[in-house]
């Protein structure tokens, strides 16, 4: 059992920091602090091979695998926090779905312009009364003709104010079974972007509505019976939130560790109190662990979707992990930690929000529970006789 990187991803590991320490550190902090979306950074990304790793080269991405993907991810957030979220967009989640599911004029109309970053995709799932339990989704596509008509809404969506379009959850009929997906141009006559809001992370979000949009036939990635597979792509999505989880505590950490080397008080350096010496060990501990988890849910899946209960593993404890080391991180830089002169606290903001965002902590156990015992628990109440 070999817990090192391959000469090849060292090689890759390598060529993606020469890239980041060259293009990316200059304006890392201004990137971490606006609402735009890097579209300059997404566009340089896609010149250098960073979009569409885990595309096959049939479909015009790079055929890697999830590992190459999580070595981009981490080492891109270890040099700008900010621009890990243009690989994350460009690799995993409803890219991966539309790259493994969608037709041939889907892939030609938006994965090439994905790809290319001049597109966004973003997932729509979370419904006002729809969030852990998205099943309770209640966006409905009704036949028209050779198409279908989309009314419904989405909150919470990622990228939604800057989406080109939405890989849907809709309601094709009831139950889990008629849970599909479609793709929605945000351009589309009868889609409507609410008020502009903004999570504690100052990342942006909108309701985004569906007010009798016309869908194609030929804009069905997944019809009915199709949620197991979405589900299994939005797996991916989950493995590219851990991988930034524990990449922005681990930048968190370097820069407390830099910090401690060189700040004095008490006539003495920060690193030679054995109260910070523990903190260090105990943050070390936790970035270790959770590599681990996260490079076995990344390697177990190869170049295919990875297993649910890896997964959640991986995302519930690098969620809480993240947190925890830029948590400490911060409390070790004090001031400075706490202001925006640094990008620590910017760390402490995005990994808060990872452990509710992709399934949040307590989600995870239950589905981790459920592996553990072999069956399925329902959180739902118990039906009357």
């Amino acid at each position: 059992m070999d817990f090192n990187l391959t000469p090849e991803q060292r090689d890759f590991q390598d060529a993606v920091r020469r890239y980041a320490e060259n293009e990316l550190r200059t304006g890392a902090r201004d990137r971490a602090h606006s609402r735009e979306y890097p579209w300059d950074v997404a566009r340089s990304m896609a010149r250098q091979g960073l979009l569409g790793i885990t595309i096959s080269e049939a479909n015009g991405g790079i055929g890697g695998s999830l590992m190459d993907a999580v070595i981009a991810i981490q080492t891109i957030a270890s040099v700008c926090p900010r621009s890990a979220d243009v690989v994350q967009a460009g690799n995993f989640g409803p890219i991966r779905v539309l790259g493994e599911y969608g037709n041939a004029m889907q892939k030609e109309k938006y994965l090439r312009p994905l790809l290319a970053g001049d597109m966004l995709i973003s997932v729509g799932m979370t419904e006002p009364e729809a969030g852990s339990a998205v099943t309770e989704l209640k966006t409905a596509a009704t036949r028209d003709g050779d198409g279908w008509r989309i009314n419904g809404s989405k909150i919470f969506t990622t990228h939604g104010p800057h989406a080109t379009v939405i890989l849907a959850y809709v309601r094709f009929g009831p139950g889990t079974h008629g849970i599909g997906s479609v793709l929605i141009d945000t351009k589309s006559e009868g889609v409507r972007l609410g008020k502009r809001s903004a999570f504690m992370s100052d990342e942006e979000w909108v309701e985004i509505y569906f007010d009798n949009v016309f869908v194609p036939d030929d804009m069905v990635v997944l019809g009915e019976g199709g949620f197991k597979k979405q589900i299994a792509g939005f797996n991916v999505e989950r493995i590219g939130n851990t991988a930034r989880s524990l990449a922005l505590g681990r930048y968190a950490y370097e820069e407390a560790r830099e910090w401690a080397m060189q700040r004095k008080q008490f006539g003495r350096l920060l690193c030679e109190f054995q109260g910070l010496q523990w903190k260090f060990a105990d943050m070390r501990i936790k970035l270790d662990a959770g590599q681990l988890l996260l490079y076995r849910a990344a390697s177990n899946a190869d170049t295919g979707f990875p297993s649910a209960t890896e997964t959640a593993i991986a995302k519930a404890y690098c969620n809480q992990a993240g947190f925890d080391v830029a948590n400490e991180a911060l409390q070790v830089l004090g001031g400075m930690g706490y202001s925006r002169e640094s990008l620590v606290e910017y760390c402490v903001r995005r990994c808060r929000g990872w452990m509710i965002a992709g399934g949040s902590i307590e989600i995870l156990k239950n589905r981790i529970a459920e592996g553990v015992f072999e069956r399925s628990f329902s959180q739902r109440p118990p039906r009357a006789e």
